[in-house]
Parts: structure tokens; sequence; C-alpha cells
């Protein structure tokens, strides 16, 4: 029976910690590693990411450029080929959550000219592009 006072680790698991500055005959004395002289030689001596030594470091040097909307995680899209294997004849936002398609934090959906469609979809509370919009229709579909 294994008791917890026998309770070893796996061979070559743990290894002792190799003690710095502790003589030349170590391998690791006088500079223990460290080279010589400068700031990573010295204790407490560290910089933050992205300090270049004073120099104007690169991400002040390069200009600012565009954003992220913090909107785009309400907006969702779907193509014709996701509608054509939904095979849903009415088809609203509430039918697209549950089905998974969308996130179901979406707000507002669209359907993008992406794929074929063949089956009669009515779209309810969903947008459609111009491309999209013509592709339902020849298909028989609906947009309200």
């Amino acid at each position: 029976m294994m008791e917890l006072n026998g309770i070893k680790p796996a061979a070559g698991a743990k290894h002792a910690k190799r003690r710095v500055g502790r003589g030349i005959g170590s391998g690791l004395g006088k500079t223990a590693g460290r080279g010589h002289k400068g700031q990573k030689s010295r204790a407490g001596g560290y910089h933050k990411v992205g300090f270049e030594g004073g120099q104007m470091p690169m991400h002040r040097r390069l200009p600012k450029r565009g954003f992220k909307s913090h909107l785009l995680k309400y907006n969702a899209e779907i193509t014709l080929t996701t509608l054509e294997v939904l095979g849903l004849p009415e088809v609203d936002m509430l039918t697209l959550k549950q089905a998974g398609v969308v996130a179901p934090i979406a707000k507002v959906v669209k359907v993008i000219h992406t794929g074929a469609l063949t089956k009669a979809v009515k779209l309810t509370g969903i947008g459609a592009s111009a491309n999209a919009k013509a592709a339902i229709e020849a298909a028989g579909g609906s947009i309200a």
C-alpha cells in the first residue's frame, strides 16, 4: 500500500536549482552569467516592454492608423449558402441564433451574396445586400 511519506516525484522531474555566484570553481562565479557591466548585469536593473534604451521606441516612432469598432461584435453576416443549408421557409433573428449560425449577442444580421440559393426563403428583420436580395427574390423568396 502507498504511504504519503513514500511518495516521490518521477525520475528526472526535479533537478537542483543552479546556485550562481559561488566561486570560480562552480563555473558560474564572479559575474554569475550576467556578463560585464550594463543595465542587465545589475540588481533590479531592467526595463519595461518596448523600452529601447532611451531611443524613441518603435510604437511611438510609427504613425497611429485606423481603429477597431467596438460595435462590430453586434453585427453578423450570413451567406446564401447558409440559408440553403438551413432549409427553413421563414428565417428571422431568433431562428438563426437557435441554429447557432450567428452569435447570441448579434443585434444586426445581413445576408451577403456568396454561394447560391434554390429554395424560397422569407426573411424577417434581416438585411441583405443588393445582390443577395436579387438572388433571394429570383429563388421566389422575399425580404420583410
